[in-house]
């Protein structure tokens, strides 16, 4: 998963991901020649929270992104930390496996719907589509290797595979079934630790851009304008402050942590969650560096590595921008709309939060998923659907 590691060729079913070089500079993220297609045999992966806008009406905006993040830390964990591209949607996720990996992955995602159910109290669909299902209606799914920084790398995906494979689960095909009652995944390394992260700037702007025809070069372009305007914003519209996300004792998201353990009663997980993010605490608050954990270089990574734009058959971003800016996006992207170009969602709140998968906290490749605080890429989805009537 490190970036830096990027560039070693892989062997066997790992091959293909862990060789393909990394691109830096996001601004370049619609160059086609970034993109390779999967290899045949590979199965794509999709998730998704049913009525998930029901959720956050019900302000559960943690448990549905901790539902989200727990498919990209069950797979991980089941492929042994081994490299795959993944994407999260918030309210989902989505990745693409070999064939080898397939077995192992249905089950991380059956397990994973069963322990959303009973311990998040929320409706995960998950289903597994081969590449070949994808390929025969004209579609793909192509993947690139964007470096975040030196440590991680983020999957980018085109070729509409994601997006069909998606619809195709909420038509209740390739559906794959919860495991039973009582099933845990493998979710080590899974917490949401920090508080909320307050607009610094204005707001904070969630933002889903989709393509409404098959013109690809127009919709390339307007790619291209949105980023160029991000990228000349403040801090390229990075929501997560510059001395890193606050942290406060007790964390907001310990419930959702104890959750995720495995093993013993709830209240000694409770417990033990408490105790540990305390032991953190103190060392953040202080900073006590730890064996190879050095809270000050840890806090500059999660910065670094925050996962706040992306590209999975479409644009998605969390800004914390200037209104000004929120105004000038959502007029280029009306005209843009108008033009039958594309399709889009947006989302103005007042914060956001983060979602971490942290293995080691001593090694410098840990991930950060970024959403809006107030419904984020959710209520952008809801608002891209609303166009549709």
């Amino acid at each position: 998963m490190n970036a830096s590691d990027s560039q070693s060729a892989g062997s066997g079913r790992d091959a293909f991901y862990s060789a393909m070089p990394v691109f830096r500079g996001f601004a370049n993220l619609m160059d086609p020649s970034l993109y390779q297609p999967v290899p045949d045999g590979w199965l794509i992966g999709v998730a998704d929270i049913v009525q998930s806008t029901k959720a956050i009406a019900d302000n559960r905006y943690k448990a549905v992104n901790m539902a989200g993040a727990s498919v990209i830390a069950s797979v991980t964990n089941a492929l042994d930390n081994r490299d795959f591209p993944f994407a999260f949607g918030g309210d989902g996720a989505s990745f693409a496996v070999s064939p080898q990996d397939a077995e192992l992955a249905r089950e991380a995602l059956a397990a994973t719907a069963t322990w959303v159910k009973e311990d998040l109290d929320l409706s995960l669909r998950v289903a597994l589509v081969p590449i070949e299902a994808i390929r025969a209606r004209g579609l793909d799914v192509r993947v690139a290797r964007y470096a975040a920084s030196p440590h991680v790398s983020y999957a980018m995906f085109s070729g509409g595979g994601l997006a069909w494979a998606e619809a195709a689960m909420k038509r209740g095909e390739f559906t794959v079934p919860m495991a039973p009652s009582g099933a845990h995944p493998d979710l080590t390394g899974l917490s949401c630790r920090f508080s909320e992260m307050p607009a610094e700037r204005g707001l904070i702007l969630s933002m889903l851009i989709v393509p409404a025809s098959t013109d690809s070069a127009a919709f390339r372009r307007l790619i291209e304008d949105v980023v160029t305007l991000v990228e000349r914003s403040p801090g390229s519209g990075r929501p997560v402050p510059v001395a890193g996300p606050p942290l406060r004792w007790p964390v907001p998201g310990a419930q959702y942590e104890a959750l995720a353990q495995r093993g013993g009663p709830l209240f000694v997980r409770r417990l033990s969650v408490h105790a540990m993010t305390l032991f953190a605490y103190v060392l953040f608050r202080f900073g006590i560096p730890v064996g190879g954990f050095v809270p000050q270089v840890y806090m500059q990574q999660v910065v670094e590595n925050s996962d706040f734009r992306k590209y999975d058959d479409g644009l998605r971003m969390v800004l914390d921008c200037k209104p000004e800016l929120a105004d000038a996006l959502e007029n280029r992207l009306a005209a843009a709309a108008a033009a039958g170009t594309a399709r889009y969602g947006l989302h103005r709140q007042d914060a956001a939060m983060m979602t971490c998968f942290t293995l080691a906290a001593s090694r410098p490749d840990h991930f950060h998923f970024v959403d809006g605080a107030r419904g984020g890429y959710a209520s952008a989805a809801t608002a891209l659907k609303a166009t549709l009537n």
